[in-house]
């Protein structure tokens, strides 16, 4: 793709398990974009010179074309395992405060500022943090400004994160490993050694597996999730439930579990207070309608927010010029 208007941005969303080069015109507008799977965990070579190399051939005809163009990157690249870790900035976090707390690093051609993560430390309390989902957030409020005022943010996922906003400030967070405890369970446990591998459950069939799972955990008391586990192996043994619809019925009990916990923690299904879900479409697609199920109010589905939020990112840091504001009448007014 050859953009017929100059670039000012190059934004990088470097995950575990995924790499995406964004190259941005003014507005957040997305000119181009590259994507391959060398998240952080599956460079080409190990230590700074891999990152380099992913850099370098996914970005470098980009630099070579428009030399100078500032460069950003948020998620897993600045962990601890990432090119530089970027140390967690602390609750209630802002965008200028993850600016001040942003780290660089060099590469052929470019300087590259690393966004920092965010971490909540209630006094009382396990600690939690997010690392890329700030981004997220960011990207989502200037699409939605008026979410800043107060709101609720959801990214399903591997590890999905439930996240407060007020006055623009990230104030907490949590955390539900709801993805890999599915993953672990299936994979190595005795819960998926009736799940046949690779085959699916008849659209009907799965339906009423997962709204199973959801009900279980709807009506559950605490504590109840290592008992009910294990019906995921009993209702196969009893041929209450087919075996391909073993899992179906697994991740409604542990999506039902979170979704629960989610909302009582958050304040969430609190009436008026907005619920963003930001992520894959089918996951969170799923993910609102667990959440209608149990009551709570109409969620936004937001999609991607990562480019718009590392631009607003860039924004921050002085990196980029914020969009002039339209006039007003009262502005033009003498």
């Amino acid at each position: 793709m050859s953009p017929t208007v100059d670039p000012v941005l190059i934004a990088l969303d470097w995950g575990t398990s995924s790499f995406r080069a964004f190259l941005m015109g003014q507005g957040a507008t997305v000119l181009d974009q590259r994507g391959s799977a060398e998240g952080i965990t599956n460079l080409p070579r190990p230590g700074a010179e891999g990152f380099v190399d992913v850099f370098a051939a996914q970005c470098g005809a980009w630099l070579a074309r428009w030399p100078g163009l500032p460069v950003v990157a948020g998620g897993m690249v600045g962990s601890a395992q990432g090119w530089r870790e970027a140390p967690y900035a602390e609750c209630p976090a802002d965008l200028s405060g993850l600016a001040r707390a942003a780290v660089e690093v060099e590469a052929p051609g470019a300087r590259i500022l690393i966004a920092p993560g965010v971490l909540s430390a209630p006094a009382y309390g396990a600690p939690d943090v997010i690392r890329g989902e700030e981004i997220q957030v960011a990207g989502a409020l200037q699409a939605h400004p008026a979410l800043a005022a107060r709101a609720r943010f959801l990214m399903p996922g591997t590890h999905s994160k439930w996240v407060s906003l007020e006055a623009g400030r990230i104030t907490g967070f949590a955390t539900y490993m709801t993805g890999e405890l599915f993953a672990v369970l299936c994979r190595h446990s005795l819960l998926g050694r009736l799940m046949p591998e690779g085959e699916q459950a008849a659209p009907e069939a799965a339906a009423e597996a997962f709204a199973l799972g959801l009900r279980m955990a709807r009506e559950s008391g605490p504590g109840d999730l290592a008992h009910q586990l294990f019906a995921t192996r009993t209702l196969g043994l009893t041929k209450r439930l087919p075996p391909a619809a073993l899992a179906d019925f697994l991740s409604g009990l542990l999506i039902g579990h979170e979704v629960v916990s989610g909302l009582a923690h958050t304040g969430a299904a609190e009436a008026g207070l907005p619920l963003a879900l930001i992520g894959e479409g089918t996951l969170c697609r799923r993910y609102a309608a667990v959440l209608e199920s149990l009551g709570a109010p109409p969620a936004l589905l937001l999609g991607n927010t990562a480019p718009a939020g590392l631009f607003q990112f860039a924004i921050a840091a002085g990196l980029v010029r914020p969009a002039p504001a339209a006039n007003t009448a009262e502005e033009a007014a003498p």
